[in-house]
């Protein structure tokens, strides 16, 4: 079963199939501790070994100023190497548990997003923003770089000589920026922002899980592969739907003219 008791993290179920999951230490900007990167890859594992009928996943912060200020400064003061390299493996596999989630995890990122919070908006698989959310990657002011796919997800949202600019200054920007450079979906005011983004939620739910999750892993593998060997792995994945039931499901719904009741079967 899926927990909802954690301690750094806020986890609701709405409408049976979209999970919201809410970085919830609003008292340090949300920012990220060893116990709450300890909870992420719980949280994200839990869902890659059984989604229990969770379609679509909302990544959000606590209040109204911070998605999430990255790595929690204040408890990696005065930390030895070995445990900042201890910290940052488990990191390192929240990362992991993220990008690997079967199911779409979009990010509504409501404040501040620096450093390792800009980065764990970049994992999910797109960005909504409030209009008075703010990112950086700030990591080079700090003696350090990003370390969180930060340098690998960039470039794809926004483009190598951008990416470069942003990563290199440390420099904050808008989400206006962010959406006019690719990395923001959608740009909502503040009070809308979560129900902007439950109604793409909803609409993704409302799709046959199979097929979600199916494409998700073709367009995952699509930047990583030859053209050619991404769409043989798009085959493979659209050939295992073709004897599922929701298929048949979805065809006669259509032909019925109503709406499909998708089960993932």
């Amino acid at each position: 079963m899926l927990r909802t008791d954690y301690e750094t993290y806020a986890v609701e179920r709405i409408d049976d199939h979209i999970l919201m999951v809410i970085m919830d230490r609003p008292e340090v900007a949300n920012a990220k501790n060893t116990k709450m990167g300890l909870e992420q890859k719980e949280i994200f594992e839990s869902l890659y070994t059984d989604t229990e009928g969770v379609r679509c996943v909302i990544l959000t912060g606590r209040g109204d100023k911070a998605f999430c200020a990255g790595g929690d400064l204040k408890e990696r003061n005065g930390m030895t190497d070995a445990q900042w390299r201890y910290q940052h493996a488990v990191y390192e596999q929240g990362v992991f548990a993220v990008r690997n989630c079967p199911v779409p995890v979009i990010a509504a990122v409501n404040g501040a997003a620096y450093g390792g919070g800009c980065e764990t908006a970049l994992n999910a698989d797109f960005v909504y923003a409030s209009s008075t959310a703010r990112f950086a990657l700030t990591e080079v002011t700090l003696g350090i770089m990003p370390g969180a796919m930060g340098t690998q997800n960039l470039p794809h949202a926004v483009g190598e000589r951008r990416a470069k600019e942003i990563i290199f200054t440390g420099t904050p920007f808008t989400a206006q920026d962010g959406y006019e450079w690719g990395l923001i979906n959608k740009v909502c005011a503040p009070e809308n922002l979560i129900e902007d983004t439950l109604v793409t939620a909803r609409k993704i739910a409302s799709n046959a899980p199979q097929s979600i999750m199916r494409a998700k892993r073709s367009v995952s593998v699509a930047s990583q592969v030859d053209r050619s060997t991404g769409y043989q792995f798009e085959l493979e994945a659209y050939n295992r739907l073709v004897g599922s039931k929701d298929r048949l499901e979805g065809v006669l719904a259509f032909n019925e003219k109503r709406k499909a009741n998708f089960t993932g079967e």
